[in-house]
């Protein structure tokens, strides 16, 4: 088990799943203005830089995990035009959201929304070009099955392309980074979005997920191949790339 999947939103007995699924569920309405604040809106390069790198490969099956309220997968269903793209999230309340975007995008005939528990995803073996996953893998209950389920529903020779929050390891932007994510970021995110735990955990999951070479040999494990990543904004971001 990874540090990550250890912890959880909320001190009670559910299981993990359950309570990131109360915890979007309760965020929900406030998670696009202040990710994008806390963000200083740098999360949209982000999106669009790896999705760019996506774009050589020219997907036209795209699953997107851990939705969200699918900034994601409408910024790559504007920038990739895809024939079908699955948005899968196991909060409805995030995907509501995202439904009322895609249709005030235009976008609904490309775009639908799938409630998933993405440890055991219902779609079957390669069914998609693509899968993609936008700051949401470190909430999974169990990383490697998790992964698991992403290389099976890709088609062979399927592209993976994740991007998550990473710790720095460098001075000065380590200590830095620390104080933010320790001070600022869980106090305004309790004051905004009205939960005191949330913005303490996602804190607490960035630091324990495992990131760069050791997210790269899961990924081997787990099958993938040709595995790289890259680190962005001195390592506040990293994206991760593999093929099936």
């Amino acid at each position: 088990m990874y540090e990550q999947e250890k912890i959880k939103p909320y001190d009670n007995e559910s299981g993990k799943g359950e309570q990131v699924e109360k915890m979007f569920d309760n965020i929900a309405s406030r998670y696009d203005t202040l990710n994008h604040w806390m963000s200083f809106d740098i999360d949209k390069r982000w999106r669009k830089k790896a999705i760019m790198q996506l774009g050589e490969h020219s997907p036209k099956e795209i699953l997107d995990i851990a939705t969200g309220t699918g900034d994601f997968a409408i910024m790559t269903a504007k920038m990739l035009h895809p024939k079908r793209l699955v948005g899968a999230d196991i909060s409805e309340g995030m995907m509501d959201v995202g439904r009322k975007k895609v249709i005030a995008e235009g976008l609904t005939d490309v775009v639908s929304f799938a409630k998933e528990d993405c440890m055991q995803l219902t779609f079957a073996d390669g069914s998609f070009d693509a899968v993609t996953a936008a700051f949401g893998i470190r909430n999974f209950a169990d990383l490697e099955k998790g992964l698991s389920e992403m290389y099976r529903v890709l088609r062979p020779g399927g592209h993976l392309c994740v991007v998550e929050l990473t710790h720095p390891t460098r001075f000065p932007m380590k200590q830095l980074f620390k104080v933010y994510s320790h001070t600022i970021l869980p106090t305004y995110g309790r004051l905004i979005s009205k939960d005191r735990k949330a913005y303490a955990y996602l804190t607490a999951t960035i630091e324990a997920f495992p990131q760069g070479e050791t997210m790269m040999e899961i990924l081997t494990r787990v099958g993938f191949r040709s595995s790289s990543f890259t680190r962005m904004t001195f390592g506040i971001c990293t994206m991760y790339n593999a093929e099936k």
